[in-house]
């Protein structure tokens, strides 16, 4: 598949670590994703990717190859936006919003 999207994904082990956090583990994926070159951002909940659909999906699949060598069981929740011909969406979509809410 060749189109263009965005994936919102959040990958965690399925346990905490001694001090009840996953920051560790998270930041570990957070530096594939940052590594790979794609356009990204990090939020509290989801890291954003965009790019081609295999290229994106091997970034995640990196991801889940990395956790699940140090963790038995892992968690991951994936959403994308799959839009053919359009990118640069990931800022584009939040500047469309942020321009109608100055307008109002």
């Amino acid at each position: 598949m060749t189109a263009e999207v965005i994936a919102a994904f959040s990958i965690a082990p399925a346990g905490a670590d001694d001090s009840g956090s996953y920051s560790a583990a998270v930041a570990e994926a957070v530096r594939i994703v940052r590594a790979s070159g794609l356009p990204h951002e990090t939020n509290a909940m989801f890291t954003n990717v965009e790019g081609e659909w295999d290229e994106v999906m091997a970034v995640i699949g990196r991801c889940v190859e990395a956790m699940t060598a140090d963790h038995p069981r892992v968690s991951l929740v994936v959403k994308c936006d799959i839009r053919p011909g359009h990118t640069g969406q990931l800022a584009a979509k939040v500047a469309r919003v942020e321009d109608l809410l100055a307008d109002s």
